[in-house]
């Protein structure tokens, strides 16, 4: 049974963590929907853990998350949010860039609604990517928290 917690944070607002057989597997921002059959509300360790590390993300003390994650999708969608990981923090890449590092070129599109299907937000770090011409398209908490978030990872990139 997947079970959720929330927490709320300054700049992105409220974030259902979903957690399942000991990973997590999805992070809902309030504007979207979190999925409402077989889930139950409750705080775990690993509830504990991940509000832990994103309380030091947020505070600029963390660059990489270390937390066991099962995201579920394609074999594509996979790949994609695994080159997502390959992308440091405080720097950003397009979605052709994305698309030639998972052996898909001509994929950019494809790596966009990979992207859009990420279950896992921030720290599976979609956010890192943008538009072939530098500008922020797309992100499932909205432009204003994508521009946010690479904000901050700027701010403390070098720290």
């Amino acid at each position: 049974m997947k079970k959720y917690f929330f927490y709320k944070y300054e700049g992105v607002g409220k974030l259902g963590v979903g957690v399942e057989s000991g990973r997590i597997t999805d992070l809902h921002f309030e504007r979207s929907s979190i999925p409402r059959s077989d889930i139950v509300q409750e705080e775990t360790p690993l509830h504990r853990e991940a509000a832990r590390q994103l309380d030091e993300y947020f505070s600029g003390k963390r660059k990489v998350f270390d937390l066991p994650l099962a995201p579920k999708g394609t074999d594509f969608q996979l790949r994609c949010w695994e080159a997502l990981l390959r992308v440091p923090y405080g720097e950003t890449r397009s979605y052709g860039d994305i698309a030639r590092s998972v052996g898909s070129p001509r994929g950019f599109r494809a790596v966009g609604m990979a992207n859009n299907r990420n279950p896992i937000a921030i720290i599976i770090p979609c956010h890192r990517i943008i538009g072939s011409d530098g500008k922020l398209v797309g992100f499932g908490g909205g432009l204003d928290v994508k521009a946010f978030l690479l904000d901050l990872e700027r701010k403390y990139a070098n720290s």
